[in-house]
Order: C-alpha cells, then sequence, then structure tokens
C-alpha cells in the first residue's frame, strides 16, 4: 500500500506557502525553495496562448482536411476543443483549490496515490520535453525556407540540426531569467501570432467559396495505407475497417488536431507563482481555451472556404491558400506568425517542463538539489537546465515528426486522471474550499474522462506502445530512486488512501 500512500491537500499547501514579495526569497520547500507569485490572469492568458497556438493552426489543419475530414475539419477542430474544454473546467477546479506546480502530477497524488503520480508526472514529462524538440525542428524548417537557409543546418534533412540547437540554447537562457522576463517574451510572440491569425480569417473570408464547402461532410470511403500498427486502436478492438472521411474521418481528425491544444495545462502548473490563483487561474484556462478555439474553427473553415480540400498543400495549407487565390505576399506573414508561434511554444514548454520536475523534486521523487529554486531569480534553473539539455539533444539529432501522437496521447492521458481527481476529492474532501466548481459535477468531468479516453482509442497501435514503452521506462525510475527516496513514504505528512 505504500505504493498508494496519497499527499494530503493541507500537506500541498504547506509547501507551497503563501509565496514571497519581490526580491525576496524564501527556503521552505524541503530543500527546493519555494517559487515566487508574480502573475496575473493576463500574463497566464499569453502563455497558455504560447504554448496552445503552433504547429497545430500552420500544419494539422491542411493534413488532417484533405485526409480524414474534407471541409468538416472544422467540426474536428470544435470537438476537440469542446473535449479540452472539458478537460479545462476540471483544471480550474483542482488549481483554484490546490495552486501548485505540479498541476496533474499533485492532483494525483492527493486522489490516486504516489504510483499513479509518478506515472502522470513522467507522462507530462514525455509531453513537454517531446512536444519542445517537435516544435525546434520544425521552427528550424520555418526560418530556413523564410530566410533560404541552407537545408543542411535548417531543416528536416540534416544530419545536425543547427537551427533547432540554436533556439532551444536561446529560449533556455529566457527560461532561468526568471518568470516575468519569460512573459514578457511570451506576450510579444503571442500578439503577432493573434494578429496575424486574424487577418487570415479576415482576408481570407473574403474568397470563402460554397462550392468548396460541398459536400461539408465527404461520403466515408477506405482509408489508403491504413494498416496494420498505423490502424486506430478502436477500429482494430471494434472489427472496423479502416475509412477517411464521414463521421468516422471527423472523429479520427479530431483525436489528430487534438494536439493542436495540448499545452493548455501548463496554465495549471503555472499557478503556483499566480499572485490570485483562485481567480486568475480559471480565467487563464478558460480564456486560453475560448480564444484558442476561435481562432483554430475560424482559420480552418476559411482554409477550406478558399480552396477545394483535395487541392490543399500539405506542408504550408494556409500559405499556398493564398497562393491559390492570388495573394501570394500573404504566405510572408504566415510564415512569420508560425515562427511567432513556433518559438513561444519552446518556451512555455521549457518552462512548464521545470515547474513538474520542481514538484516532483519537492516530493522527494527527483534529487531536491537539483529542483531548487535559485534565489537569485527565483525559477527552478537547475531542472530546467537538464531538461533543456535533453530537449537540445533531441531536437539536434532525432528526427520527431512522426511522435505529434505521442504528444497527444500522453496530453489525453493526463486530462483524464484530472476528470477523474475531481469526482475522487470532491467525495473524499467534501469540505475543501474551492473557488472555482465544476459545473453539473460528476456528470461533466466523467463525460470528460470518457472522452479523452476515446480520442485516445483514436489513436494509433504504434501509439499506444510507444506510450506503454515509456511509462515503463519511467517505472524502472522510479523503483531505482522515487520509491526509497519519497518524503510522502518516510512519514512526511504521509495519509493512507481513503477508502
Amino acid at each position: 500500500m505504500d505504493l498508494f500512500r496519497t499527499k494530503s491537500v493541507e500537506a500541498v499547501r504547506a509547501d507551497v506557502g503563501d509565496g514571497v514579495g519581490e526580491g525576496e526569497t524564501h527556503e521552505g520547500g524541503h530543500g527546493t525553495g519555494r517559487l515566487r507569485k508574480r502573475l496575473s490572469a493576463r500574463h497566464l492568458v499569453g502563455f497558455g496562448i504560447g504554448i496552445v497556438i503552433g504547429t497545430g493552426i500552420f500544419t494539422l489543419t491542411g493534413v488532417t482536411a484533405k485526409n480524414d475530414a474534407g471541409p468538416a475539419v472544422v467540426v474536428s477542430f470544435a470537438v476537440a476543443g469542446l473535449v479540452a474544454l472539458l478537460a479545462a473546467l476540471c483544471y480550474a477546479e483542482l488549481a483554484s483549490s490546490v495552486p501548485t506546480a505540479g498541476s496533474a502530477y499533485t492532483y494525483a497524488y492527493a486522489t490516486a496515490g504516489e504510483v499513479v503520480a509518478w506515472v502522470i508526472g513522467w507522462d507530462l514529462f514525455l509531453e513537454f520535453a517531446l512536444g519542445a524538440a517537435v516544435v525546434a525542428r520544425g521552427w528550424s524548417g520555418y526560418v530556413g525556407n523564410l530566410l533560404d537557409l541552407p537545408p543542411s543546418v535548417f531543416g528536416e534533412t540534416s544530419t545536425v540540426n543547427v537551427g533547432a540547437a540554436a533556439i532551444v540554447l536561446v529560449l533556455t537562457a529566457v527560461a532561468v531569467l526568471g518568470i516575468r522576463e519569460s512573459a514578457r517574451v511570451t506576450g510579444a510572440l503571442v500578439v503577432v501570432k493573434v494578429a496575424v491569425c486574424v487577418f487570415v480569417i479576415l482576408v481570407g473570408a473574403w474568397f470563402v467559396r460554397g462550392a468548396n464547402l460541398t459536400p461539408f461532410v465527404p461520403p466515408a470511403q477506405p482509408a489508403e495505407g491504413g494498416s496494420g500498427l498505423s490502424r486506430p486502436l478502436v477500429e482494430v478492438v471494434a472489427g472496423l475497417e479502416p475509412v477517411a472521411f464521414g463521421i468516422g474521418g471527423v472523429l479520427t481528425a479530431a483525436a489528430v488536431v487534438f494536439f493542436a491544444y495540448t499545452g493548455f495545462e501548463a496554465v495549471a502548473n503555472l499557478s503556483e507563482e499566480c499572485r490570485r490563483p483562485a481567480r486568475d487561474v480559471p480565467l487563464g484556462l478558460l480564456g486560453t481555451l475560448a480564444l484558442a478555439t476561435a481562432l483554430y474553427v475560424g482559420v480552418s473553415f476559411v482554409l477550406v472556404g478558399m480552396v477545394e480540400y483535395g487541392s490543399i498543400d500539405e506542408g504550408a495549407p494556409i500559405a499556398d491558400a493564398f497562393d491559390q487565390v492570388g495573394l501570394g505576399w500573404a504566405a510572408s506573414l504566415v510564415a512569420i506568425a508560425a515562427v511567432a508561434g513556433l518559438t513561444s511554444v519552446i518556451l512555455v514548454d521549457l518552462i512548464t517542463i521545470g515547474r513538474i520536475g520542481f514538484a516532483m523534486g519537492r516530493d522527494g521523487l527527483l534529487p531536491p538539489a537539483v529542483a531548487r529554486v535559485s534565489p537569485r531569480t527565483g525559477v527552478p534553473a537547475r531542472i530546467t537546465l537538464l531538461f533543456a539539455a535533453l530537449v537540445l539533444v533531441l531536437a539536434t539529432f532525432v528526427p520527431l515528426g512522426t511522435l505529434a501522437d505521442l504528444v497527444s496521447i500522453g496530453t489525453l492521458f493526463a486530462f483524464l486522471l484530472v476528470s477523474l481527481a475531481v469526482v475522487v476529492l470532491r467525495r473524499t474532501r467534501p469540505d475543501l474550499p474551492r473557488p472555482f466548481r465544476v459545473p453539473f459535477s460528476p456528470v461533466l468531468p466523467v463525460v470528460a474522462a470518457v472522452a479523452c479516453l476515446y480520442l485516445m482509442l483514436n489513436l494509433s497501435i504504434e501509439t499506444w506502445l510507444r506510450f506503454l514503452a515509456w511509462l515503463g521506462l519511467g517505472m524502472l525510475v522510479y523503483a531505482l530512486y522515487g520509491y526509497r527516496h519519497s518524503r510522502v513514504r518516510r512519514g512526511a505528512r504521509a495519509e493512507p488512501l481513503p477508502h
């Protein structure tokens, strides 16, 4: 039962403390120190949009429209956004009640027990480290094309991707400078990419043609190349033939484009550094999802309305669509927005992964000395640098374009556990102050969990196998270090699993 010992909400709050002021440091945190409270709702929305709007809006829109959903990719983005919104409501309740850098990891610790918390923390490392590496390689390709740089060093075909390495190094320096400095850089990048997205919607709307939107849901047809381990798990389990388009294609596309929404939970991971978490975290989460969904639906509708879905360019769909209607000059604006979007995604990924490592170090599951907060900058610089080194290696040497689905399954798994955590805490801790409450609980959290599971089942078998292999590696690390050094297992504020 040691594996399922929980960490009480009171213990989490004691570790977090009341925060410290400007230029002040606080030891506490059991050897790791404490983070400084410097963020507002505006900063949280900036970080949220900074990580959410990236490759999804500039690439996945075209790929899924052409191969899976046709014009109904608009519905796919709406469905994925709805599932993300349900998860965001659950995050908002937990983060406003227990503002902590650990987010889903800490919520699992308080409800399901230590081993489940470790699994979710390890899963979040996968999501943010792989996400940053994938996006860094995409950034290198965009910049290489925009500035006509040699593909031997700025592109997916390079042996050593110098562009990806350079952007990771620069943004790591920003991430360890301090949370306010990171917020300013992220805010500037967000303004650029949101402005260009609005431009795409307003200008592109003039070129929307009804003929391109008919039929809105193309009839289902056998999918090409969907065999073996590349097939969605739900098709294999249910004995269904692989299909493209139709309702099945729309739902498959929703599972794929869910990647475009990954990362908004970074807002919850920053709740410990928020001045008024009870108010600002729900605003940050819901504001991020509302704005991102509106932009995604708007851009995808304009794209499939401007050009016939079968002629969409998969590599640069939006820029190519403007080319096809005679507005080639707009392609440069789209490229600039893409670079700004990808830059902010990498930065917020690096910031978030440091906070998760900090929370796990505070609990003893990772070495506390590595997770310690810098007294000068007020951020967990060591753990951020450690994971940045991993991202640097992956982004520089490993082609990761095929692993977007692995990021999606990791995120959906975290969302599923967070949704269930709301139900568990409502039952085990009805007395817990909840500044924000999920409406219609437990119905909505259960619906969110089921929706996340269904989208997971729409991902390929090979994605599931890779995910399980990663979790197996994580359990080995836990057995060798985390289990023996856990503060909760060694008796520090431990409590048995509620019955």
